[in-house]
């Protein structure tokens, strides 16, 4: 280790001192200004495009890149890169421990099981336009990566971090120059998209008299959400949020654990199984909470330790991070020559994503169309925490179960979703191939989606 006062002891307190900052002044920005109050775009994406202006400038007074300056030892872009990357799996592990007393009805059981058919039968919408326009594309400019499209559905159906773990596998695999930046701004797109459109959408709703926005709940903070006689102290020789985070990390590196083994056993896909990283660490998660489980139920644990609220809490956080430091990662200079193919792709992003999924809500979520529609738009734009925030707007309360849907829906949505997972490593060898398996991807999930629908009217 070099003296105290040396760069590379501080680099990485000044990136997360820089990342932090910013989200403070996006939350200046967003309660001060009333455009911005009202927008409903996230504080973090606020956060990341202050950011970027700051770097654009930097860039434009001194030629240089500004997280790659001696006060970040030289490779900052790098490690906002690297702080996305995790903190997806970290977030993504901490919703996982989260647990529930609800009780599952067939119904809901349905509900939740079409909830995630629908993520996946849109992330395939989007990966067919997305991939259709990009083909066309290279077409007329044979230089042009024929496969970009399909980061469509990683920077809108999954987010900043998914879009960065694709554009890097483009990047390095495939020679796709600037693929990590053009995922990441599709994703920087589809917030704007999931703000845009769901801001539209309610005000139009509203003045036709078909919509009554919720008001908001008082967010009072109970002493049982944090602390119950089941759970462990709040405050005792180790501090609750001590012990969310400490199972987090062990989750993150059970995960780890597995990634290498599979890595070293199928080397030749090792750069997508270490990109399936925050689906790994929700299996360790999801196997840790349910020894923890065991052991409470058989009275060998006397207190449960993990804490909903808390980690809620943690979660949240995680994805504040990797957002703005996804958003921040975006490198503009290696994307001159992209504008035109990234609005195209965004707007068809935006167009798709509504449309379909305002066409579900009603076919098959008929007790609560708009809760169900604003959830599903905002997360398949942006991130779960979009579509909590458009939900807010209507049930601000959380009395529809349109909010546990977007929960329990990762099951389904993992099992159904996990081959099109492959199909993007397949787009840059064989791109018309891949957008045949698509549309008969998409035209299965349907038939499953709209099951009940397609067979009652042929037994009729």
């Amino acid at each position: 280790m070099g003296n105290f006062w040396d760069f590379e002891v501080w680099s990485w307190i000044m990136l997360f001192a820089v990342l932090l900052g910013s989200l403070l002044v996006g939350n200046i920005l967003k309660k001060s200004i009333p455009s911005m109050r009202n927008s409903l775009i996230p504080t973090s994406v606020l956060g990341g495009c202050v950011l970027l202006i700051v770097a654009a400038i930097y860039k434009a007074i001194t030629g240089d890149v500004m997280f790659d300056t001696a006060i970040f030892c030289g490779n900052g872009t790098a490690n906002l890169e690297i702080v996305t990357y995790h903190t997806l799996a970290l977030g993504f592990i901490a919703s996982a421990f989260k647990t529930t007393d609800r009780k599952l009805t067939g119904q809901r059981t349905s509900e939740i099981f079409n909830t995630g058919v629908t993520t996946v039968s849109t992330y395939l919408i989007q990966a067919i336009f997305g991939l259709g326009i990009t083909m066309i594309v290279a077409y007329v400019i044979p230089s042009f990566f024929a496969a970009a499209g399909v980061l469509l559905p990683f920077g809108y159906g999954q987010g900043t971090g998914q879009a960065l773990n694709y554009g890097n596998i483009y990047e390095q695999d495939f020679g796709f120059v600037g693929g990590k930046s053009f995922g990441l701004t599709i994703a920087a797109l589809g917030f704007l998209s999931a703000s845009i459109g769901g801001v539209i959408h309610l005000n139009i709703m509203k003045r036709t008299g078909k919509l009554k926005l919720s008001s908001r709940a008082d967010g009072s903070l109970h002493t049982d959400t944090v602390d119950s006689d089941e759970e462990i102290p709040l405050q005792e020789s180790m501090d609750k949020m001590t012990v969310q985070i400490a199972l987090i990390v062990v989750a993150y590196v059970a995960a780890y654990a597995l990634m290498y083994a599979l890595g070293s056993l199928l080397s030749g896909m090792k750069a997508v199984i270490y990109g399936f990283n925050f689906l790994l660490g929700v299996l360790t998660a999801t196997l840790i909470k349910l020894i923890m489980n065991f052991l409470y139920k058989k009275k060998i644990v006397k207190k449960k330790y993990t804490n909903n609220f808390l980690m809620t809490r943690a979660s949240n956080f995680f994805f504040d991070v990797m957002v703005v430091a996804g958003v921040a990662a975006i490198r503009l200079d290696a994307l001159q020559k992209y504008w035109g193919v990234m609005l195209i792709l965004g707007f068809t992003g935006l167009i798709v994503t509504y449309v379909y999924n305002r066409i579900v809500a009603k076919v098959l979520f008929p007790d609560y169309v708009e809760e169900q529609f604003l959830a599903m738009y905002g997360m398949l734009t942006g991130t779960a925490s979009t579509g909590i925030i458009l939900l807010r707007e209507v049930d601000g309360d959380f009395k529809t179960p349109a909010s546990d849907n977007l929960v329990y829906q990762n099951f389904p949505a993992i099992v159904f979703g996990f081959p099109m997972m492959f199909l993007a490593t397949l787009a840059p060898v064989k791109p018309m191939m891949t957008l045949i398996i698509f549309v008969i991807f998409f035209a299965m999930m349907n038939l499953i989606l709209f099951r009940s629908k397609i067979f009652k009217k042929k037994n009729k």
